[in-house]
């Protein structure tokens, strides 16, 4: 590998910088006085609602639970969608949904399509308002101010909530007041001090008061830069209330992970509680050091950790951008030295996930340098006057049938190599189409990934039934193995890797930055402590992040161990 490769590190563009935007601010700071709501579901939905029971997984809408899950829970998880910005209700639904898949099944549809009697179906229900003032069906609130199963309510409307209840402060300890926005850029949960991107307060933090605290608490307060705090969850009996998005603007150490562990008590309330760790060793090639992998396997076995490695099975370096000029192609095969040395991992722990097939699309800088390990693969990318790498579309010849021909090409190579066939593929920079995670969920067991959608996938909550729109892409993480809509296991990646320098507006990123996310995320019952990193690096980062793990209590586990929840 050459010296300004290995400069460059992973190269990772966050889709964490991306995030989905919030709503537009309210139109006040004070609460509506008038409810808004629907006396009765549209038709279709209660044909729908006739003919499927809520407890099935044959419906368009309804999903099955990650490996591990409580089989005994299900949940229903709504969203809004009318108005300007209606669209982002279905990400934010798909988001919430893929979380709860760690604790149970659950189905997930617009709200205003609830009919009368369907929670009795599930053992608990999220809904998030991201519409300021969604029609909400008087069916629904009455379920929800009638049931005792957990309830966990996000952002708006619950005015109606309120305004349909005989004694709303009485029966749950706190009354809903106003939007505040204050610069609230600090959110403590659990004793951890979680970050709130700026961009986030414009649509303002609904604000409660308790009042009966025998009744209520404040689950999290968020602070603002006088030192000022106001509740950011609250609880009051089987209510659970988020005053904002928790989905909006999100990063590593963000109140993201405070909702999560909120929707894991409504999926799962008997959720374990374990603490564990994966490694995993990044854009792994023929280029790499046999000598650097074989003191890594020999470091990770003598701590008693195992790991994986995504590996990259074809290196191309097309127009010889780190050889003078001359193209460069080489095949596992080729190099006894380099697959003897992999051969050494798998005997100290390693697993072996197939990283793309050439981690490159064609012989075009996408956006970098056109060469393994630096650029995209099955998508398109471009970096734009202020440095920032824009995510495009999948690239032009994007077909389920390409995309099973590089799958087939990476099969063959590990096959020619003498080494087993991977279970685990790692999308090259966390990025592919709706048709290639379709295909990577038919060839293999779990992905190791953080997820990239598109708004438009899943009309009415039923995903693959509508058109993906790429103008409008979100990224999500894992703290935990998820199944997504894609139906594939997902290992999390939630941690992030080793930067030494800034790039494309990326911060660098140090281990105790890693340790430090780490720290956030022991807010979430069950988390799994999960990082990546480059193998160029000097191994002194590899153990300050393994050791620094182990100290706080963390084992480190197989993702064969994961994979079964």
């Amino acid at each position: 590998m050459s010296a300004v490769h290995a400069a460059q590190g992973s190269m990772m563009p966050r889709l964490d910088r991306a995030p989905l935007p919030a709503p537009p601010p309210p139109p006040q700071a004070a609460l509506p006085k008038v409810r808004a709501v629907i006396e009765q579901a549209p038709r279709t939905w209660r044909t729908l609602a006739r003919g499927v029971t809520a407890a099935t997984t044959s419906a368009p809408n309804a999903y099955a639970a990650a490996p591990g899950a409580n089989p005994n829970q299900n949940t229903l998880v709504l969203y809004d969608v009318t108005g300007q910005w209606g669209w982002l209700g279905e990400a934010y639904g798909v988001m919430a949904g893929n979380l709860v898949t760690h604790g149970s099944k659950y189905t997930m549809h617009p709200a205003i399509n609830y009919v009368a009697g369907e929670l009795s179906n599930y053992t608990g229900l999220i809904y998030i308002g991201s519409t300021y003032g969604e029609p909400l069906p008087a069916a629904l609130l009455n379920d929800v101010l009638a049931t005792t199963k957990p309830v966990l309510w996000m952002n708006d409307n619950i005015w109606q909530l309120s305004a349909q209840a005989a004694n709303f402060a009485g029966q749950y300890g706190f009354t809903p007041m106003y939007f505040d926005f204050s610069n609230t850029l600090t959110v403590t949960y659990k004793g951890v001090a979680l970050q709130r991107n700026a961009l986030a307060v414009p649509s303002g933090l609904l604000q409660t008061t308790i009042n009966d605290p025998t009744k209520a608490q404040a689950l999290a307060v968020a602070t603002n830069d006088t030192g000022g705090t106001v509740n950011w969850a609250t609880r009051g009996a089987n209510l659970t209330y988020i005053g904002e998005i928790p989905f909006s603007y999100t990063g590593m150490n963000d109140r993201y992970l405070a909702a999560i562990d909120l929707i894991g008590n409504v999926s799962n309330p008997n959720m374990p509680s374990r603490k564990r760790a994966l490694v995993r060793i990044e854009d792994v090639d023929v280029e790499d050091s046999p000598a650097q992998l074989r003191a890594i396997a020999d470091y990770l076995y003598s701590k008693n950790v195992p790991f994986s490695v995504a590996l990259i099975p074809y290196y191309v370096d097309p127009n010889g951008y780190y050889n003078n000029g001359v193209p460069v192609s080489i095949h596992l095969y080729q190099n006894k030295t380099f697959v003897s040395a992999l051969k050494y991992m798998v005997a100290r722990g390693g697993v072996m996930m197939m990283h793309g097939y050439t981690h490159q699309y064609s012989n075009i800088d996408n956006p970098y340098t056109a060469v393994s390990g630096d650029d995209f693969e099955f998508y398109t990318a471009h970096i734009d006057a202020s440095n920032s790498v824009i995510f495009d579309t999948p690239v032009p010849v994007d077909s389920a049938s390409w995309t099973m021909g590089r799958v087939a090409n990476g099969f063959q190579e590990f096959a020619k190599a003498g080494l087993a066939l991977p279970t685990v593929f790692v999308p090259p920079h966390y990025a592919a189409s709706a048709i290639d995670y379709q295909v990577f969920q038919s060839q293999f067991q779990a992905m190791s990934q953080r997820d990239l959608y598109a708004v438009g996938w899943c009309p009415n909550g039923a995903c693959g039934t509508g058109t993906p729109d790429y103008t409008k892409i979100y990224g999500q993480f894992y703290p935990y193995l998820v199944r997504n809509v894609f139906g594939s296991m997902v290992l999390p990646e939630q941690l992030g890797d080793v930067e030494l320098v800034e790039y494309n507006n990326n911060p660098p990123r140090f281990p105790a930055d890693i340790l430090s996310s780490a720290n956030c995320n022991t807010v979430i019952q069950d988390s799994v402590q999960s990082f990546f990193i480059d193998p160029t690096l000097d191994i002194s980062y590899l153990k300050q992040i393994v050791e620094g793990l182990q100290a706080m209590g963390y084992t480190f586990v197989s993702v064969s161990v994961i994979e079964k929840g």
